[in-house]
């Protein structure tokens, strides 16, 4: 199993940048791809962005490509999501989740394990 935690969201104005970050313990980080959902409460919860276990391989929704990058460190054990260019819109709560080595595709059933969330606001 591997636990994760989610740091880095906040309150921030349309065209700001934030960098989320994901820190996983237990087995080895390495043997997980890893992604980002987000939630509203009007939503349910969306297909972000995702990371293959070498980091070789990324996948974005269309709605964040040229403004979000994802990426990991496995020394760190940790997945970030660099958002830019952040809209009102973005405005979620994201999640990061682990599934096998490589993608698993975009939906949320493919992935076994899930952090609690964290909050980000982008205010107009």
């Amino acid at each position: 199993q591997v636990q994760l935690a989610e740091s880095g969201g906040g309150l921030v104005q349309a065209g700001d940048s934030l960098r989320l970050s994901c820190a996983a313990s237990g087995n080895t980080f390495s043997n997980y791809s890893m992604a980002w959902f987000r939630q509203t409460p009007r939503q349910e919860r969306a297909f972000v962005a995702a990371i293959d276990w070498s980091g070789g391989t990324t996948d974005y929704r269309d709605s964040v490509k040229g403004r979000f990058t994802i990426s990991r460190d496995n020394t760190k054990a940790t997945v970030y999501l660099q958002m830019n260019t952040l809209k009102p819109e973005d405005t979620a709560v994201y999640y990061c989740a682990a599934a096998g080595m490589e993608l698993p595709g975009r939906y949320d059933h493919a992935y076994a394990y899930w952090g609690r969330g964290t909050q980000v606001t982008v205010s107009s």
